[in-house]
C-alpha cells in the first residue's frame, strides 16, 4: 500500500522492450534506502517488484497487464518518474490509501495558473470518472490530490507549489497521458452495490419460485 506522497523524483536508465512486456531500469537514491530485491515502488503510481538494486538504482519487470493499463509503456530513457516506497506499518499516512493498482490513463487538457496553485484538467473515461467526487481524492501518476472540480468529461486538480516542486505534474503538457487510479474506498462501495443494482430478485422486487427456479435453487 502507498499515500501517495511523492519521495523522489527518478530518472529512466533503461527501457528494455521485450515486445508485450519490458523492464525498466531506474536512477534514484532516497527510495533505494532500506529497500531489498522483491520489495514494491511505485513508479507514475504503478506499483512495481524490485528485482535488482544498484548503488544508484533499481530495476523491475513490467508485464504485459501493466503496459495495457497505463502509460509505463511511453517511457523512454531520460525521462523523469515519480517514486514511492511501500508505506511501512510505523508511517504516517500522509495521502490517502494507494494500491499502485491503476484503473487506467488519462489525458492532460490544460495547466492554467490560480495566483500560487496551477489548475490542470484531464479527460477521463466515463468508468474512471463515475468514481470520482468533488473535495474527494485522486492518485495521479501516483501523486495524492484533491479534486477541486469535476464535469461529464473531465476534472481538475489544484496543484501547489511544494507539489509542483516535487513532482513531474508541471512537468505535463496538454495531450500528455497521465495514470489514474480511483479511491479504493469507493471502488469498493461500489462493486457491493453494483449486485443489487443489476441483478434484482425479479421484476416486482419479490423472490418468486420462478426466480428461485432460474438460479438453481429449486
Amino acid at each position: 500500500m502507498f499515500t501517495g506522497i511523492i519521495e523522489e523524483v527518478g530518472t529512466i536508465g533503461a527501457v528494455l522492450n521485450g515486445g508485450h512486456s519490458g523492464e525498466l531500469q531506474i536512477r534514484c537514491h532516497t527510495v533505494l534506502e532500506g529497500t531489498h530485491i522483491g520489495d514494491s515502488i511505485a513508479v507514475n503510481g504503478v506499483c512495481l517488484t524490485v528485482t535488482r538494486l544498484n548503488p544508484d538504482g533499481f530495476t523491475a519487470d513490467v508485464m504485459p497487464e501493466t503496459l495495457r493499463r497505463s502509460s509505463l509503456g511511453q517511457l523512454r530513457r531520460g525521462d523523469t518518474v515519480n517514486l514511492e516506497r511501500a508505506m511501512p506499518s510505523d508511517g504516517r499516512f500522509g495521502g490517502h490509501i494507494v494500491s499502485g493498482h491503476i484503473d487506467g490513463t488519462g489525458t492532460v487538457l490544460s495547466l492554467q495558473q490560480e495566483q500560487n496553485a496551477v489548475l490542470i484538467r484531464i479527460r477521463a473515461d466515463h468508468a474512471i470518472l463515475a468514481l470520482i467526487v468533488e473535495k474527494g481524492s485522486i492518485a495521479i501518476d501516483g501523486i495524492s490530490l484533491t479534486v477541486a472540480s469535476l464535469d461529464s468529461d473531465s476534472f481538475t486538480v489544484s496543484i501547489i507549489p511544494h507539489t509542483a516542486s516535487q513532482t513531474t505534474l508541471l512537468r505535463r503538457h496538454p495531450g500528455d497521458t497521465v495514470n489514474l487510479e480511483n479511491d479504493i474506498i469507493g471502488k469498493y462501495v461500489r462493486r457491493l452495490l453494483t449486485p443489487a443494482e443489476s441483478s434484482p430478485p425479479s421484476s416486482s422486487g419479490r423472490i418468486t419460485e420462478s426466480f428461485l427456479a432460474e438460479h438453481g435453487f429449486l
